[in-house]
């Protein structure tokens, strides 16, 4: 290894990983560090932004290593991170936190949901984003109401609020830089859409001070210089873009109408689109910017894909929650007719029902927990093919095939029943850090590597296909008793007279 490379960061929920990418577009070296999520009480799940911040010193410091070892040269860094997870911090060079971040998967702003929803087609007509405690702008206004004294300090310039990008860029130019790119703003509920600006309104509504937000950039381009890291200072930072984003662009494949999905902790679903478009059932967002154009697509997010299987691994114990779940749930062919409806948060597209709560159906005497993850894993494969679904009639097109990536497409049984659930193929992606070298994509761009958008097939990655085998009347069969086990979680209990 020689040359130039770009260190990519994936800040991720549950580890952060880091890639040298050549200018060839090949990975040539990796590693990671895990994180923690905690969890003070039901609904609230957060994240010390400092313990954030120190994976990625980590993964930092190993890359530069690798690269001063192999005589190569870092040319740019870019990053891509988990969305929606909101950070404040003191505008500071050191930029203290002000307490831990509140991540994507918290529920604590549902009451401010309830406090909008009469504006939520408002918000939604603006940002393209039905409202919902996943957004950035809801966890924001929670924490500014129960803490006053913040709004103050938010006014008065000396807070700043932002995503995970946000809070490294801050961090790696010592509070030189508080910007985000498009990706990451368009799932605030605070981005026009249509203007790719902060809207004035929109922060009025949530009552959030203008002074305190990032600015707005192209997520190809440079965003600031490292100055807090000594192995990368001057180093530019060339892109920025959210996780979900950059998996799209790191796929390669550019056409309308291409659909990903990720599966990872939640998972996300997202088609390219020419126009921002306008549809009720799913999200609009950004794919992606550069100094030339903006991309755009549909999305819906999955809460619980990779976390039902945690959950039942939890429920039942298990050392190691998530893969002991999976290796159970091999051993047994099928869920064998029992259901299950991971909405223990409420569930996310196409439905946006933040009432539905979790159930197992259809239990018999001679299920196992084998059985149960089992029905964690075709969950997955069930809730993936309601999104796509909803994509079709959105989009008025028929999806020719999936594009898969994330870690829980390791597991075999889970792609398979994925295929025969859409009877479609699904081409689950070799590479396992797509969203890393998304991000590295675009830095490549800004860098003049390559010359946009047109030229990340160099990313294209080899894919294994997995053909759809079920009969159309198993096929029917599946489909329609998930259906009624989730019209049967979105029953919403009366109250007692």
């Amino acid at each position: 290894m020689t040359g130039e490379c770009i260190l990519a960061i994936d800040q991720g929920t549950t580890n952060t990983k880091a890639l040298l990418v050549d200018r060839d577009g090949r990975t040539v070296f990796r590693t990671s560090a895990p994180l923690a999520l905690l969890q003070p009480q039901p609904g609230f799940v957060e994240q010390d932004p400092e313990a954030l911040w120190e994976s990625v010193r980590r993964v930092v410091a190993a890359c530069a290593e690798h690269a001063k070892s192999a005589g190569a040269t870092i040319a740019g860094i870019a990053i891509s991170n988990q969305r929606e997870t909101a950070v404040t911090w003191k505008r500071t060079p050191q930029g203290e936190p002000v307490g831990n971040a509140i991540t994507w998967q918290c529920r604590r702003s549902a009451p401010v949901c309830e406090k909008l929803s009469a504006y939520a087609a408002t918000i939604q007509s603006i940002t393209g984003l039905p409202l919902d405690p996943l957004l950035s702008a809801t966890k924001w206004e929670w924490l500014l109401e129960q803490q006053p004294e913040l709004r103050g300090a938010a006014r008065a310039g000396k807070i700043c609020l932002g995503t995970v990008d946000s809070w490294l860029l801050y961090k790696m130019t010592s509070g030189e830089a508080h910007a985000t790119d498009h990706t990451n703003a368009s799932r605030t509920a605070l981005m026009n859409l249509a203007a790719l600006e902060w809207d004035a309104a929109l922060l009025d509504l949530f009552a959030i001070p203008r002074v305190a937000m990032p600015s707005l950039r192209t997520s190809s381009g440079v965003f600031g210089v490292c100055a807090a890291i000594p192995e990368l200072e001057g180093m530019p930072i060339v892109s920025m873009i959210g996780d979900s984003h950059a998996a799209l662009a790191g796929h390669g494949h550019l056409a309308t109408g291409t659909v990903k999905a990720t599966y990872g902790t939640g998972s996300s679903l997202m088609m390219l689109t020419k126009t921002p478009g306008d549809v009720r059932e799913l999200a609009r967002t950004v794919a992606w910017t550069t100094k030339d154009e903006a991309h755009f697509a549909l999305e819906g997010n999955i809460a619980m894909s990779g976390a039902a299987v945690q959950w039942v691994g939890e429920f039942l114990g298990l050392p190691r929650p998530i893969e002991d779940a999976a290796a159970l749930a091999a051993t047994v062919p099928d869920a064998a007719g029992l259901v299950l409806v991971p909405a223990m948060v409420g569930l996310g597209a196409p439905y946006w029902d933040s009432t539905a709560r979790g159930l197992a159906t259809n239990l018999e005497r001679s299920h196992t927990a084998a059985h149960l993850a089992h029905a964690a894993v075709d969950a997955i494969a069930f809730q993936v093919a309601d999104v796509l679904e909803a994509m079709e009639t959105a989009a008025n097109i028929m999806v020719p095939l999936l594009l898969a990536d994330g870690g829980a497409t390791r597991n075999d049984a889970l792609m398979q029943m994925q295929a025969d659930i859409l009877d479609k193929p699904v081409h689950r992606s070799m590479e396992e850090d797509l969203s890393a070298r998304g991000a590295a994509m675009l830095g490549g761009v800004a860098l003049g590597w390559w010359r946009g958008p047109e030229d990340l097939h160099i990313s294209a990655t080899r894919a294994q296909v997995f053909e759809p085998r079920m009969t159309a009347t198993e096929r029917d069969r599946l489909r329609s008793a998930w259906r009624h086990a989730v019209r049967r979680a979105r029953l919403r209990q009366e109250p007692e007279a």
